[in-house]
């Protein structure tokens, strides 16, 4: 199984900016781009920071209604500085959420998810700047075709990483979604099956109706040790 990474999937044509580029040539950039926020490098190309559309609208959100009908803002004293803030030092957050290009889409969704992103600068172990991984970027993992996805899961799960018998479970993919129907040596396996079969990328859902020869899951003491061949879902 080879699971699409970073590398893969990211930006490398990144706009970026330095410390000192100013607030106006900032928001030229991301109109001109159609981007919404640009990492901020040194003079090494390391990322220390990211400037969003959120914090240019900082400034706007400060100043004064000139019909004097919405009320004064009273903004925290470091959203106050942003909004006085003139080059990309002050504007920035940092130091930057960054990813790594052998990162799974699975770590970088993650990231993004807790520490509310919706991008991440790409480093190398230098911390210097080679890419940006966006949340649109991410999602390209389920444009897949169904019959790659039931490729690899036949093939690469099924057959070479779990060693079932080729044929020994039928694999249909619709849309993303997988059913898997057929027999299985031990019951211990059908979770493993599911749970492989769930990271292979591409994959929205997995159905089971596997079969199992031999009942090979703990007996709760009492209940005797007989087993049969049954199904498990």
């Amino acid at each position: 199984m080879r699971h699409r990474t970073v590398g893969d999937l990211m930006t490398t044509s990144v706009v970026e900016v330095r410390r000192d580029t100013g607030f106006k040539e900032i928001a030229k950039l991301l109109a001109e781009y159609g981007i919404t926020a640009v990492p901020v490098v040194d003079d090494d190309e390391r990322v220390v920071g990211v400037v969003s559309e959120a914090d240019l609208l900082r400034k706007e959100a400060a100043q004064l209604d000139p019909a004097g009908l919405l009320p004064i803002l009273r903004p925290r004293p470091a959203d106050r500085r942003k909004a006085e803030a003139t080059t990309a030092e002050g504007l920035m957050n940092g130091p930057a959420v960054t990813a790594r290009p052998r990162w799974t889409a699975v770590e970088a969704a993650q990231v993004m998810e807790r520490h509310h992103v919706k991008r991440l600068p790409v480093v190398d172990e230098a911390g210097r700047l080679v890419g940006l991984i966006s949340r649109a970027d991410l999602l390209r993992v389920f444009l897949r075709g169904d019959s790659a996805i039931r490729e690899e899961i036949a093939g690469d799960v099924l057959v070479r990483t779990l060693d079932v018998a080729p044929g020994a479970i039928a694999v249909h993919v619709v849309d993303g979604r997988v059913s898997l129907k057929g027999t299985v040596e031990r019951k211990s396996l059908v979770p493993v099956v599911v749970r492989l079969c769930q990271g292979v990328d591409g994959v929205v859902d997995v159905s089971a109706e596997l079969h199992h020869h031999l009942d090979d899951t703990p007996v709760a003491p009492g209940t005797g040790t007989s087993r049969r061949a049954g199904l498990a879902t």
